[in-house]
């Protein structure tokens, strides 16, 4: 009796109807998601491919031109852009394509790498001051703030005299305070999450004071990072640039961006274009890696996690 009155009070659902409602989201990471999320910002898509663009370029004409970037003809010196030479040429009939590409590759690898050697000071630093606290952190903030009362220009004069104006010169001297900005940023990124409950369960359950800081802290910190590392590029290009510019920078002999720009000034109101495609250059090139920051920024965004 209880068999039929169960049978009639439920009944089997067809197999064709038993997956109607069934909603699948596909799993997707945390860095996958950030990354699709960055692929709708248009102008960050722009910024990231005319900088592999630059890059690439940097590598390969150079290698690949028939023009060395030191190969002089004075036949052909102060020539307009043409199909044998797309950026004209110097005063000393150099191929100014490839002499602005070279210097790419000089200011492009001192400003990553300078990028990279600040980011690891900076992490390692700022970790260590947020995460300990109390005494330790005022002490090594209050080392920072003396740091950063000294004027830039002038560690980057002293350490270029003593030192000579070499590419690992500029790179120490650029990274000498260049990394107290990533330090405050990342102390203030980890003091503000050390007490949230993932990193009390982390603690809670044995781990590592290295490992949390490294393993939770940092990662989840890890968006403010990377913003902050696509200013710094920009940044060191400028300041190479600047120093290579005013004659303090580089050896006459390394054909940096700044140094191309200060081999136009003596002619810059007779062949202004030599100089433009320098700044076009620089100008550009920051300009992407602001978009790139830009879109960073909002993929990392926590509300939109």
């Amino acid at each position: 009796m209880s068999e039929n009155i169960s049978k009639e009070m439920f009944e089997l659902l067809p197999e064709s109807e038993k997956n109607s409602e069934f909603i699948a989201m596909e799993s997707k990471t945390f860095l996958r998601d950030a990354w699709g999320r960055y692929k709708k910002n248009k102008l960050a898509m722009v910024g990231l491919c005319f900088l592999v663009v630059m890059i690439i370029m940097s590598i390969a004409v150079p290698i690949l031109s028939k023009y060395g970037f030191e190969t002089q003809n004075i036949e052909i010196r102060n020539a307009l852009p043409s199909w044998e030479h797309p950026f004209g040429t110097d005063k000393l009939g150099r191929d100014i394509f490839v002499r602005v590409m070279y210097g790419g590759r000089i200011s492009l690898s001192i400003a990553f790498s300078s990028a990279f050697i600040c980011l690891i000071i900076g992490i390692l630093y700022g970790g260590i001051a947020g995460y300990i606290g109390g005494r330790t952190d005022m002490i090594m903030m209050r080392f920072v703030d003396i740091l950063d009362s000294v004027p830039t220009l002038l560690y980057v004069i002293l350490i270029l005299m003593i030192f000579g104006n070499t590419i690992p010169a500029m790179l120490l001297a650029i990274c000498f305070t260049s990394w107290i900005g990533m330090a405050r940023q990342v102390r203030q990124q980890v003091r503000s999450i050390k007490e949230m409950e993932f990193a009390l369960a982390a603690t809670v359950l044995g781990a590592s004071h290295t490992r949390i800081l490294l393993k939770h802290l940092i990662v989840n910190a890890i968006g403010p990072i990377i913003v902050n590392l696509t200013t710094m590029v920009p940044s060191a290009i400028f300041t190479e640039s600047f120093l290579s510019f005013v004659g303090i920078g580089l050896d006459p002999s390394i054909p940096s961006w700044g140094k191309l720009a200060n081999d136009c000034r003596d002619i810059f109101f007779t062949f202004p274009i030599q100089i433009t495609w320098v700044i076009a250059a620089i100008s550009l090139t920051c300009l992407s890696l602001n978009f790139i920051g830009d879109g960073i920024g909002e993929a990392f965004q926590t509300k939109k996690r």
